[in-house]
């Protein structure tokens, strides 16, 4: 299936978020698809998250080396991802027992990818080189095991992605306001209009 990535896709706040609702509408097995099932499209996000996620990457590139041989990594890293604090945000904590398999699924993309990450003001690395895709998001996954933003996570009612809550007062509802907030405006003014006409026809 061929994507266009459009910017209301990068609701997540985080690249390993954005990773993880490459599965759109999770739960709905009618409905629901995997933007990876192809191979190739993970080169096309990586693409495009280098410049939505430019401000988390430190500007550094983010760099695909072949689809289908990361794949595996990439996969077990989104899923694990989504496991783990799709569940933190039910429970309001991070469950132990999870823990083992997202940190080894991290360790498998960080394994191979020969750079250095972490130096003052450069979490990611030189921004002068690029980042294996499988690596950056490995750190992103990680960076949200702080309690600061565990504690920020949420589920999209309309979409259920997830997406990390940076409002002043953390009460924000839906992953894109533009997007989801609006559907869900629309269908709840479409049922008051069919419950009034019902009413008037009654």
């Amino acid at each position: 299936m061929t994507v266009a990535w459009t910017p209301h896709r990068f609701t997540g706040g985080l690249l390993a978020l954005d990773t993880a609702n490459t599965v759109v509408l999770r739960g709905d097995p009618e409905r629901t698809f995997d933007r990876f099932d192809d191979p190739a499209e993970i080169a096309r996000f990586a693409d495009a998250a280098s410049g939505f996620r430019a401000a988390e990457l430190g500007d550094r590139r983010l760099a695909v080396s072949s689809p289908a041989a990361i794949a595996p990594v990439v996969l077990s890293i989104r899923e694990t991802t989504d496991k783990l604090f799709r569940g933190a945000v039910s429970k309001g904590a991070v469950a132990t027992a999870d823990l083992p398999e997202f940190l080894r699924s991290c360790a498998d993309g960080l394994a191979a990818s020969g750079t250095e990450i972490g130096a003052q003001g450069r979490p990611f690395g030189d921004p002068a080189t690029p980042i294996a895709f499988e690596a950056a998001l490995a750190v992103s996954a990680l960076s949200l095991l702080r309690d600061d933003t565990v504690a920020r996570l949420r589920i999209c009612p309309n979409c259920t992605w997830l997406f990390v809550d940076r409002s002043r007062n953390s009460s924000r509802l839906w992953c894109d306001m533009a997007v989801c907030g609006n559907r869900q405006k629309a269908s709840r003014h479409y049922r008051r209009r069919m419950a009034a006409n019902e009413v008037g026809n009654a």
